[in-house]
C-alpha cells in the first residue's frame, strides 16, 4: 500500500474516535497490552514522561519536549489529534515519523490489527512506542488519548506523571463529576512515579493525594510553586498553568541535567522546537485572525477570556462543534454582540449546522450559516475590516481546516 492508501485503511476500515466517536471506544487495555507483547514491549526501551489533563495537556507536552531538546536530547513526543497530517502525532525532536515507517509497519502488522479487531489508537500507540524504542530515543513525552486509567498509553511507566486540570468533557466515558473524571485521570499515576498537578481543584485535590498516598508516589501541586520568571511563545494567558505544571514536572525528572537556561530557552522556542499548531495561533494580523483548538467549556473559558482582552472593532466568530460536546452550556460563553459564522467541521461526528444555528439562536448568538468550514471562514474574511477580529474555534477540526 501506499501511504495514502494505508491511511485510509487506517481511517475508515476500523473505528477511530477522532471520527465516529463513541462506537470507537474499547474501554481495556487487553488489545493494546497482547499488541505491545508481540511488538517486544517497545514500551520497556525508552524513558518517558506521562502526560493527562481536560485541558494544556498538548500545550503542557510540547514545552516538556523542547525543553528536553534544548538539554540536547534525543525526545520522543506522542500526541493526538493531529490537525493536517496523520504524522504530526509521532515525532523526534519535532520532525515527524517518516511515511516508508507507517506503510511499513501497518502492512507488516496488518493480520494482527484486523484479526484482534484493534481500534485506531490502539495501533497508533504500538507504531509510536515502536518507533521511540528503534530509534533509541532518551526519553518520550507520551500524551494521553482520553481519561487515563484505560487509555491506550496507560501501559508505561514513566520517569513522573504530569496531570494539568479535570474539567467536565468526555462526561459519557469518564463520568459527570470532576470528582469521577479525576479518579480517571489519576489512572495513570504509577507506584512511587512522582506525579504533578498543574492545577489545584477543591474537588479533585482529595483524589489525587489519596491516591498518590496509596501508591507512595510524592506528589507536587504545581500553582503552590509559581514558575515566576518564565515566558513561553505560546500566546495566550492561560499557558501560565500550563508553564506551572511543566516547570515542575522538570524539577521531578531525575538523571537529566536540565539547566534554568534550558527551561528559559525551551519555553521560548515550544513552536520552533516542536511544529505545534492550533494554539491561540495568529493566522495574520490586518484584520487579526486567531485560532484555537479549546473544545470544552473549562478550555473555552480561558480563551475567550483572551479574546475580549484583545483590541477591535468588530468580532466576527467561525464557529463549529462535534456531536458529543454539551455545546448548549458552551455557547453561552459566546459574546453576544459578535457577528457569527456557523459551520460544520467536515467528519462524521461533525454537528449539523442547522441544529448548531438553533442552538446558538436560544443563547442570543445572531449569525449565518455555511456549508463548510471554508465557506464560512472567507465569509468572516470577506466581511472583517482591517480593525476588526476573526475568531475560529470550536473544536479542533474547525481549526484544522483553517491553518
Amino acid at each position: 500500500m501506499t501511504y495514502k492508501e494505508t491511511l485510509d485503511w487506517m481511517f475508515v476500515q476500523l473505528p477511530m474516535y477522532q471520527q465516529k466517536g463513541a462506537v470507537a471506544m474499547n474501554a481495556k487495555l487487553d488489545n493494546i497490552l497482547h499488541f505491545a507483547s508481540v511488538l517486544g514491549n517497545p514500551e520497556k526501551k525508552f524513558k518517558s514522561i506521562h502526560v493527562a489533563g481536560t485541558n494544556g495537556k498538548g500545550s503542557s507536552s510540547h514545552m516538556l519536549a523542547s525543553i528536553l531538546q534544548e538539554t540536547g536530547h534525543k525526545v520522543g513526543l506522542y500526541t493526538s489529534p493531529h490537525l493536517k497530517d496523520f504524522r504530526e502525532r509521532i515525532k523526534i525532536n519535532g520532525q515527524v515519523v517518516g511515511e516508508e515507517f507507517v506503510v511499513d509497519f501497518i502492512a507488516q502488522h496488518k493480520p494482527f490489527l484486523e484479526y484482534h479487531k484493534l481500534s485506531f489508537f490502539e495501533m497508533t500507540v504500538g507504531m509510536a512506542f515502536q518507533y521511540f524504542a528503534q530509534e533509541e530515543v532518551d526519553v518520550a513525552i507520551i500524551e494521553v488519548g482520553l481519561g487515563g486509567r484505560l487509555d491506550s498509553t496507560n501501559i508505561i511507566t514513566p520517569e513522573v506523571s504530569l496531570i494539568t486540570n479535570i474539567g467536565l468533557d468526555h462526561t459519557q466515558f469518564l463520568g459527570d463529576t470532576l470528582e469521577k473524571i479525576a479518579l480517571e485521570k489519576a489512572g495513570i499515576i504509577k507506584p512511587k512515579v512522582p506525579v504533578v498537578i498543574s492545577e489545584t481543584q477543591p474537588e479533585t485535590k482529595m483524589i489525587f493525594n489519596l491516591i498518590a498516598h496509596q501508591l507512595k508516589s510524592d506528589i507536587v501541586f504545581a500553582d503552590e510553586h509559581l514558575a515566576e520568571g518564565f515566558k513561553t511563545d505560546l500566546l495566550g494567558d492561560y499557558q501560565q498553568k500550563n508553564m506551572n505544571g511543566v516547570v515542575a514536572t522538570i524539577q521531578q525528572l531525575k538523571g537529566f541535567a536540565i539547566s534554568e537556561k534550558a527551561i528559559n530557552d525551551g519555553l521560548k522556542k515550544v513552536v520552533a522546537n516542536t511544529g505545534l499548531l492550533g494554539r491561540w495561533q495568529i493566522l495574520q494580523k490586518s484584520p487579526l485572525v486567531v485560532c484555537d483548538t479549546a473544545h470544552n467549556k473549562e478550555g473555552l473559558q480561558l480563551v475567550l477570556q483572551q479574546v475580549a482582552k484583545q483590541s477591535y472593532d468588530r468580532l466576527h466568530i467561525v464557529l463549529g462543534f462535534v456531536n458529543d460536546k454539551d455545546v448548549k452550556s458552551v455557547l453561552g460563553l459566546f459574546p453576544k454582540e459578535a457577528s457569527y459564522y456557523f459551520v460544520r467541521p467536515a467528519i462524521p461526528r461533525g454537528m449539523d449546522v442547522n441544529t448548531l444555528c438553533e442552538l446558538a439562536k436560544e443563547q442570543g448568538l445572531v449569525g449565518e450559516k455555511y456549508g463548510s468550514v471554508q465557506k464560512g471562514f472567507a465569509a468572516a474574511l470577506e466581511n472583517a475590516q482591517s480593525t476588526d477580529m476573526v475568531y475560529v474555534g470550536g473544536s479542533t477540526f474547525v481549526v484544522a481546516e483553517v491553518v
